[in-house]
């Protein structure tokens, strides 16, 4: 498929591709004839080359004019790479240890050039499948969203700045439309994308499409997400959108960035967790039963909100004098209105992130696109038990989120 000038690049077109661009031979050393190249892309959206030289290495991106997991058939703009360039951008310097250095962007080709995040990285879902243990996620995590969600917010931008950066972005309607569709929408309804571990769970995507209750509450989680631009967030912020190791953390693929609600990255990347612990019994074997990792998935979910309450906060304190105009420091100077302020905030936050991680498993397990936490069950019995164990938990969760005060209140919901 071709279209103004871009062209789906291949392992021998994109030889050519990097020869004849300077930023990113030099990262190579130079060494343009003697590449390895390989196409590693697993999602549902791109194509991903590793390309490495005997001196150095690179990732390249490619977004191409359609839902690469549908084909052809179901169109989506290449734009969409502008705004992964654009974020990554913004991303890396609010968190520079925790997002890759952009190399190289070219619009008309929808190409991105990256650092390669070398191994012993992996993608974090297939560590969490794997039952690996990464200490130091919830903290790295934490400071990623704490960094990336208050210096885009106004809690630290003039109304100026943060208008400005929100027309930015604005434009990136497609993905939105699409996670309007399949978050908010499709797992509500008859839709021929949905499907689900059939028949075991027939009765249970029916029971989700006839609970007028979780339907005002999607809606209003909908709302949110069409019409909060709080801050810039990430917008698919799920376990394979982060490579770790023991001691790294990167946060790549912010494909569907644009300022919305904060909640829904906090949620996703949470959500996502509670999928991988609602799958570990799909997991056990007798050498292994897994109770004491999903301890572990429990403390990280913990660890995660707790720290990032921590971090995020702190930076309020520390900018509330600050050119932020959410809360005017001449008009909230005093001790005990600040403290009130911050709590509301906060909760409000905490509720919101509640709400979105509930919907983000819930589009997991009777929507279009599936994880691999679950797909990996090869016992299909034990698979949707796993699943609808998942799936009543984020129901519950959606529905009553405003009760629950702490998040130890919420993994005590879940065991």
């Amino acid at each position: 498929m071709t279209t103004e000038g871009f062209h789906v690049l291949d392992e021998k077109s994109l030889r050519e591709y990097i020869k004849a661009t300077p930023s990113l031979a030099s990262k190579l050393g130079n060494e343009v004839d003697k590449l390895d190249i390989k196409e590693v892309g697993d999602g549902n959206l791109n194509f991903v080359y590793i390309v490495t030289a005997s001196s150095g290495s690179l990732v390249i991106k490619q977004a191409v004019p359609y839902v690469r997991l549908i084909g052809e058939s179901w169109p989506m703009t290449k734009e969409r790479s502008y705004f992964e360039a654009t974020a990554l951008k913004h991303q890396h310097g609010l968190s520079p240890k925790h997002v890759p250095e952009v190399y190289h962007f070219d619009r008309t080709m929808s190409l991105i050039g990256m650092r390669y995040i070398e191994p012993p990285h992996i993608i974090l879902r297939r560590g969490l499948i794997a039952g690996i243990e990464y200490p130091l996620l919830a903290e790295h995590m934490a400071e990623f969203m704490a960094n990336t969600l208050f210096y885009t917010s106004l809690l630290y931008l003039t109304t100026t700045q943060h208008k400005n950066a929100v027309a930015e972005f604005c434009a990136n309607l497609e993905l939105c439309r699409l996670t309007e569709q399949v978050v908010f929408s499709d797992p509500y309804k008859i839709s021929e994308f949905n499907r689900w571990t059939s028949p075991y769970l027939d009765t249970d995507a029916e029971a989700v499409r006839k609970d007028n209750i979780l339907k005002l509450e999607v809606a209003e989680l909908k709302s949110k997400f069409c019409e909060k631009p709080q801050a810039l967030i990430h917008g698919d912020l799920h376990t394979s959108s982060v490579m770790v190791t023991q001691d790294s953390t990167q946060v790549i693929d912010p494909e569907f960035a644009f300022y919305g609600p904060m909640g829904f990255d906090i949620g996703a990347f949470l959500g996502n967790l509670f999928l991988a612990y609602f799958a570990q019994d799909g997991h056990a074997d007798q050498g292994n039963d897994r109770k004491s990792y999903k301890v572990w998935i429990t403390d990280t979910v913990s660890g995660t909100w707790n720290l990032f309450h921590k971090i995020f906060t702190s930076l309020w304190d520390k900018h509330k004098e600050g050119p932020g105009e959410a809360f005017l420091y001449a008009i909230y100077n005093n001790a005990e209105l600040w403290e009130l302020v911050k709590q509301k905030y906060m909760t409000e936050l905490f509720h919101d992130s509640l709400g979105f991680a509930a919907a983000k498993m819930i589009r997991r397990i009777v929507g279009v696109a599936h994880v691999e936490d679950f797909e990996s069950i090869t016992d299909l019995v034990k698979r949707a038990d796993c699943e609808r164990r998942a799936l009543d938990f984020a129901k519950m969760l959606m529905k009553k989120r405003r009760n629950f005060n702490t998040i130890t209140d919420v993994i005590s919901a879940a065991q």
